[in-house]
């Protein structure tokens, strides 16, 4: 699968990314296979998070098996030090390991969530920190939010070095300064941050529960997915076109062997047919960033 720089971290990275979250869904075993699966296609990030239900305990036998051929992405919703300090050793403990490749700040919405963050006795204060420690590699970021926060926030932490954000056809066609992920697209390519996408397979937000019940959901995803192959190929060669180091695979297991074969197959796509995908799902809804918070 082919690799590309993860900006400035000296990390090549596949471009395709493991969302561990899919192992949450499975007993161990499953897991187990689930991750050599995406190793035998050569995937060589994986990005898991302490939310993400059992998923670093499962994830734990096989990373620790594996670690040379893995660079790990870990991520904190603590938000000031003390917090983010317990979760890093926790992260560090129920994943076996002794360094965590990309620490990265989880899920960030709120201007005032970025204040308490960078503030002395903020979560980031804790990441440098373990960071001194060799514990930590290298810091990063999550949102599902507004890109003018994370312009914010890559003006205010000047040694951030990723960033994991949503872009897909449905949020690249619509409008507005709150969809425009590609000025964050931009701005990390000019400052050497990596880019990581989340979101490519998503199709639109779940129906309301009171018309479809959350257990009765086909997929665990936060978004309903796309699910054909053609489909999932088509989001992947659309995302990676757009200049993405890596695009992190879906969340739920079902899913995840498909997108496997679409990034182990990807031929790129053309800037019409770019367009053309843009154009089809324009009036789609949007699954990012109304009610979709890890």
């Amino acid at each position: 699968m082919e690799t590309r720089a993860l900006g400035d971290t000296g990390q090549e990275s596949t471009m395709l990314t493991f969302g561990s979250i899919a192992l949450n869904w499975l007993e161990q075993e499953g897991a187990n296979q689930l991750v050599e699966l995406v190793l035998d296609h050569g995937v060589n990030h994986f990005d898991v998070a302490p939310t993400y239900g059992d998923a670093e305990l499962k994830l734990g036998p096989k990373l620790r098996q594996y670690r040379e051929d893995i660079f790990l992405g870990c991520k904190t919703q603590e938000r000031e030090y003390e917090g983010a300090a317990r979760k890093i050793d926790r992260s560090l403990n129920r994943l076996g390991i002794d360094t965590i490749d990309l620490y990265q700040i989880h899920g960030l919405e709120y201007e005032d969530e970025l204040d308490t963050i960078t503030a002395d006795g903020g979560a980031l204060d804790a990441i440098r920190e373990a960071k001194a420690a060799g514990k930590v590699d290298h810091i990063g970021l999550t949102s599902h939010g507004n890109p003018g926060l994370i312009l914010d926030a890559i003006d205010r932490i000047d040694d951030l070095e990723t960033v994991m954000f949503p872009l897909n056809p449905v949020v690249a066609g619509k409008d507005g300064d709150e969809y425009d992920y590609e000025a964050v697209l931009d701005r990390c390519e000019a400052e050497g941050i990596g880019t990581l996408g989340i979101k490519a397979f998503a199709k639109g937000s779940w129906p309301p529960t009171d018309e479809l019940a959350e257990a009765d959901r086909p997929y665990a995803n936060w978004y309903e997915p796309v699910d054909t192959p053609e489909d999932i190929r088509e989001r992947f060669d659309f995302a990676a076109a757009r200049g993405l180091d890596t695009v992190v695979s879906p969340g739920d297991p079902k899913l995840v062997k498909m997108v496997l074969d679409a990034a182990s197959r990807s031929a790129g796509m053309d800037e019409a047919r770019q367009r053309a995908l843009i154009e089809e799902a324009r009036h789609d809804d949007s699954p990012v960033p109304e009610q979709l918070h890890h």
